[in-house]
């Protein structure tokens, strides 16, 4: 089993900057990905961007080029630095985990809100 603990939401103004991490822990040598989901009121749950066993990384077309997605060293914590952040980004962010043996694990979620 993997366990999950995310941090890093809360409120920021249209344009700025957050960064969300997450740390894994238990089996964290099955994880063959990490990654970041997100789930606005009324939405399903869509992702956001992943980040692969070797190091690839993928990302939605609407978080290309504003939002990093990266990793420890240890590969135990997995960040979403989210840049240049619209109202539309406002929604509850879930990290996620995807084991070797095809379990998929997710985080409590963090709300992020983007408003003035």
């Amino acid at each position: 089993q993997v366990q999950l603990v995310e941090s890093g939401g809360g409120l920021v103004q249209p344009g700025g900057s957050l960064r969300l991490s997450c740390a894994a822990s238990g089996s964290i040598s099955s994880i063959n990905e990490m990654g970041w989901y997100r789930q606005a009121p009324g939405k399903q749950r869509e992702l956001v961007a992943q980040i692969f066993r070797g190091g690839s990384t993928s990302y939605a077309d609407s978080a290309k080029g504003r939002f990093t997605i990266s990793r420890d060293n240890a590969k135990t914590t997995v960040y979403l630095q989210m840049n240049s952040l619209k109202p539309e980004d406002t929604a509850v962010y879930y990290c996620t985990v995807f084991t070797l043996s095809l379990v998929r694990y997710w985080g409590q979620g963090t709300q992020v809100t983007v408003s003035s």
